[in-house]
């Protein structure tokens, strides 16, 4: 039987006059490993925060087992800005203690890209305080996960991670015993983690079994049987529910429960997407030219990230743009933005971008536009226009659509500076569609938005017929709103890769393996060989222990001597020699470790 860890009973969290939290009761046992998830503010990151005793109820109580072992992911990181990435991360481990650790080896590698760091000018010497949120980030989940614990408790941990290393978290938790509590918005991390699911809705935590996939299920049943959701969000969780089911069986490598009720709730749900009248329509609006690159060079200063590049973006692509951070994407749709804005009199460093004359262009860049604060966020759309025609016969008013992103008619008259950075990034992207655009370039369109906006977003974007290119870490996102992957894999080139992201992760593996320094070996090593080695390492390790000691009875003796001058010498000529003796047994030690 599973020991319980964590217990929360009746738990009550009020502010203002909103009950976030009223009477919950919820446990967390031993290999459970949970996703939170619900629309932002309505208290997730609160109720991990009571589960890890960071913030108290207003009335019931936490308790914990005893002798927990926690660790807690926050969004605002503790570390010590004096400090260097070596200090917090390897904690005064030696490097031949922590390169001969598989484990550390590879919780480095996975957060950091290589052993050296790759991007940190220093690498593990890299002073803290001017790193930015994301990197600071990095460091203090490799910091957290190097530790062994009972129960990991993560806010947003795939926040500023790319494709690549969401993947490696999501694998490297798999394989962890400890219990987990997740919050986060990334639904394809949320599958393949996750065993159970809290969903946080006005006041109440619903708990169902299972990972992502399974909750939308689970919920759209919730609905129908209860009769208790309104029917157009009961739609949207069918449609996502048959996205889900007519995937790639490999979506998720949880069984599925309950397949037949899930196959009759799907039964009448179309595709997504008709692409073929999609296409009609997107030829209608834009004509045959969207945009046409030829012999492109695109630079970054000095940097050269793309060269001699011929691509089209046709009339109805729907694409989405893969690639490691520094790769180039934003540089592409910049030159592209700048193309368009400019009518073609602003060109890249060298080559040539048409733009077709019927294109209206919406770009959603990573920054969030500042508006007056005191504008009221029905103003602020119905300053674009007051209605929109979203293509195949739906035309909506700036106040339904403000409905659909999740703008009551309350929250409408809300001013933009009250709003948080979820909201305002909502607000961006209404402003774009209002603007009836017929090319969409989203550049990490999900940020900060929570998974019933994106559903919202997603089932608005089935809908629209035009072309779009999509950059983005969240790879739900990216496979349920685009038909084709496109990469940009380091090498100055754009390559399409007909099996999407599963193709992107395995291309950069084999890249990462053949960029790693190859060990030359002569010949495979008898066992005997391989067991000399490590008795050879285990007397090294020995030594270095030993000199170790000598080392800090020096400094001792250093330290009591201090105002005896030729004594001090003495011991420092004593104490160089025992360093130099030591670097060359631990370059010994490496030399060996990598002959294994």
């Amino acid at each position: 039987m599973a020991v319980n860890l964590a217990t929360i009973e009746s738990v009550t969290k009020v502010y203002g006059t909103r009950a976030l939290l009223d009477g919950v009761s919820l446990g967390v046992s031993e290999g459970d490993r949970i996703g939170v998830v619900g629309r932002n503010g309505d208290g997730k990151t609160t109720l991990i925060r009571m589960l890890a005793k960071l913030e108290e109820p207003d009335s019931g109580r936490i308790t914990h087992s005893g002798g927990l072992q926690m660790a807690v992911l926050t969004q605002h990181d503790s570390l010590d800005p004096k400090a260097t990435i070596r200090q917090e991360v390897i904690a005064g481990r030696a490097d031949h203690e922590w390169l001969g650790d598989a484990r550390i080896r590879d919780i480095v590698q996975g957060l950091f890209g290589g052993l050296d760091l790759p991007g940190f000018e220093l690498g593990l010497d890299t002073v803290i305080a001017p790193l930015s949120g994301g990197e600071r980030r990095r460091i203090a989940l490799a910091k957290l996960l190097l530790g062994e614990h009972d129960l990991i408790v993560l806010d947003e941990p795939t926040n500023h991670l790319d494709v690549e290393g969401i993947a490696w978290l999501a694998r490297h938790l798999q394989l962890r015993r400890s219990a987990l509590v997740c919050v986060t918005h990334d639904r394809w991390f949320l599958d393949q983690v996750c065993t159970r699911m809290w969903d946080v809705q006005r006041g109440e935590v619903h708990e169902y079994e299972g990972g992502y996939s399974d909750y939308v299920f689970a919920r759209a049943e919730r609905s129908r049987i209860e009769a208790t959701e309104e029917q157009k969000r009961q739609n949207l969780a069918r449609k996502e529910l048959a996205w889900l089911r007519r995937g790639a069986p490999a979506r998720t490598s949880k069984p599925r429960y309950r397949i037949e009720a899930a196959n009759a709730l799907i039964a009448d749900v179309p595709d997504p997407r008709d692409k073929s009248e999609l296409m009609k329509f997107a030829n209608a609006r834009l004509g045959r030219t969207v945009f046409e690159l030829e012999g492109v060079t695109v630079k970054a200063g000095p940097k050269l990230l793309l060269e001699n590049l011929t691509w089209n973006l046709g009339p109805g692509d729907r694409i989405g743009l893969l690639g490691v951070n520094g790769a180039g994407k934003t540089s592409l749709l910049r030159a592209m933005q700048a193309a368009y804005a400019t009518q073609g009199d602003v060109q890249p460093a060298s080559g040539v971008i048409k733009v077709g004359k019927t294109v209206r262009l919406a770009y959603l860049s990573q920054e969030i536009a500042e508006l007056d604060p005191t504008t009221r966020v029905l103003q602020a759309v119905e300053q674009v226009r007051g209605r929109v025609d979203l293509g195949k016969g739906r035309e909506m008013s700036a106040g339904q659509l403000c409905e659909q992103f999740g703008f009551g008619k309350d929250k409408q008259w809300t001013p933009v500076g009250d709003l948080s950075g979820g909201e305002r990034r909502r607000l961006q992207l209404l402003r774009l569609l209002m603007d009836e655009p017929n090319v969409l370039f989203l550049d990490e369109p999900t940020n900060d938005l929570d998974i019933e906006t994106l559903n919202q977003l997603e089932d608005l974007l089935d809908g629209w017929p035009g072309s779009m290119v999509v950059i983005s870490h969240d790879r739900f996102f990216t496979e349920r709103t685009t038909d084709t992957v496109h990469a940009l894999l380091g090498d100055k080139r754009l390559r399409m890769l007909p099996n999407g992201v599963d193709e992107y992760l395995e291309r950069r593996a084999r890249m990462a393996e053949q960029a790693a320094p190859a060990v030359p070996v002569a010949a495979a090593k008898p066992a005997g060989d391989s067991r000399a080695q490590k008795k050879e390492m285990q007397k090294l390790e020995r030594q270095i222990a030993k000199l170790d000691q000598q080392e800090s009875k020096l400094h001792s003796q250093l330290a009591e001597h201090a105002a005896d001058f030729s004594k001090v010498a003495e011991l420092d000529a004593q104490l160089r020699k025992v360093k130099e003796e030591k670097e060359e047994l631990e370059l010994a030690w490496l030399e060996l470790a990598e002959e294994i």
